[in-house]
């Protein structure tokens, strides 16, 4: 067989079990979701709890994410995902098992820590195993699939948990992130080069070894690195504070739908992510600009909220397109990634990558327990309604900063 085909099928294989990983990382993401109801139930928390519960995946991931840029740069993504998968299990085996919803958080967290290796190990996969130009069509092929992970946690899971306990579906992905440590560890090489192929991106010098202070301190230096973090704070924060926790209680409380068919509406937003992630991907890389592009989504998006604040009284079908429709222009907010690879040193790609992403995480973080004390202050004072408005209108807010923030994005400056 020629060594191209060798290649490709080698690189198909490292990029797919890489990918797996990334897809769990998502279901986890937008899990509570689904099973909010039965969250609540099995350990009788108000929703600020349960918004913290939640969230405190997303706490370690903020914490984590510029570290495990580090350790994408100098100990590679094999290790990274092989060692976080592991961590992944230990934690849905710990929240399945939890007998409060303390035990349940920390099951959570290590739930975080786990996952956390996944979206920067498959950036890095991507940077080193694929030519430049594909790296914003990967990203959406990455996040079309990673969003599919998220819809089979939407009303696939809710209808799951009617049939089965939520527990069960944990230990179930405590099994299948071991599978994924195992295959990682033995299928996955940081780079081609370590399987006898040609390099197709820049090779370190032999011997050397990245400073990594020097290089976090040459990202975070960089001007042009932040403004894509702004807008993930506030769009992918947005995104996942919603579709992660608080879109199917509301749709339950504002529109009186079931939680099956609320989260219907989940899972049509992220098929809408998973089809515009790759769309979006594909047309930046054909046009060469990414700041375009995120400029028209991000504030299409902020826009696309404006039915829910002025409380549109729509049937269901509508209610099921104009989800799919947000999905569609999410996306912008991924080209940030792109954006933040090229505004910094290839060999700095790792680490500026992560600091973008960070930016999504302590979005959710914020918002998703915001959101919920918001929530337990209205239903105190009687003025649950006003209260479900404030909470739409802080998710709002938080896409519309996100917009505005893409005004100041810049690209394709090199760091000196």
């Amino acid at each position: 067989m020629p060594a191209s085909a060798n290649f490709l099928r080698a690189r198909r294989t490292v990029f797919s079990i890489v990918l797996a990983g990334y897809v769990l990382s998502f279901f986890h993401r937008t899990a509570p979701a689904a099973i909010a109801g039965e969250l609540q139930r099995a350990f009788d928390i108000p929703a600020a709890v349960l918004g913290t519960l939640a969230a405190t995946y997303f706490y370690v991931y903020t914490l984590l994410q510029i570290p495990v840029g580090v350790l994408a740069d100098t100990a590679g993504p094999r290790r990274l995902l092989a060692g976080g998968s592991l961590v992944a299990g230990i934690g849905s085996l710990a929240f399945a098992l939890a007998p409060s919803w303390e035990m349940a958080a920390v099951g959570r967290t290590l739930v975080g820590v786990g996952v956390s290796v996944a979206f920067i190990a498959i950036l890095k996969v991507s940077a080193t195993w694929f030519e430049a130009r594909r790296f914003a069509t990967l990203n959406g092929i990455t996040m079309f699939a990673g969003n599919l992970g998220a819809v089979v946690a939407g009303a696939p899971l809710a209808w799951v948990v009617t049939q089965a306990s939520w527990r069960t579906v944990f230990v179930a992905l405590a099994a299948l992130s071991f599978a994924i440590a195992a295959a990682t560890w033995w299928r996955v090489r940081d780079r081609p080069e370590m399987l006898g192929f040609a390099p197709v991106a820049p090779s370190p010098v032999p011997g050397a070894k990245l400073d990594w202070r020097a290089a976090l301190v040459s990202v975070l230096a960089n001007r042009a690195t932040w403004p894509g973090f702004a807008v993930n704070v506030g769009v992918g924060g947005c995104f996942l504070a919603f579709a992660g926790l608080w879109a199917v209680p509301w749709l339950e409380h504002a529109y009186g739908y079931p939680r099956v068919v609320a989260a219907q509406h989940t899972s049509l937003l992220l098929l809408g992510v998973a089809f515009g992630a790759v769309a979006i991907g594909v047309v930046s890389d054909r046009l060469g600009n990414r700041r375009g592009v995120m400029r028209v989504c991000t504030f299409a998006f902020a826009l696309s909220w404006l039915p829910w604040l002025l409380h549109a009284a729509w049937p269901l079908p509508a209610t099921l397109a104009w989800f799919f429709l947000m999905g569609l222009l999410i996306p912008g907010f991924t080209l940030s990634w792109a954006i933040a690879k090229e505004v910094n040193r290839p060999e700095h790609s790792g680490i500026a990558t992560s600091v973008a992403n960070t930016g999504i995480f302590l979005g959710t973080g914020i918002l998703q327990p915001l959101v919920g004390l918001a929530i337990d202050r209205g239903r105190e004072a009687g003025e649950l309604a006003s209260a479900w408005s404030l909470g739409i209108t802080i998710l709002a807010g938080s896409a519309a900063i996100g917009a505005l923030a893409s005004l100041a994005v810049r690209e394709r400056e090199r760091a000196r």
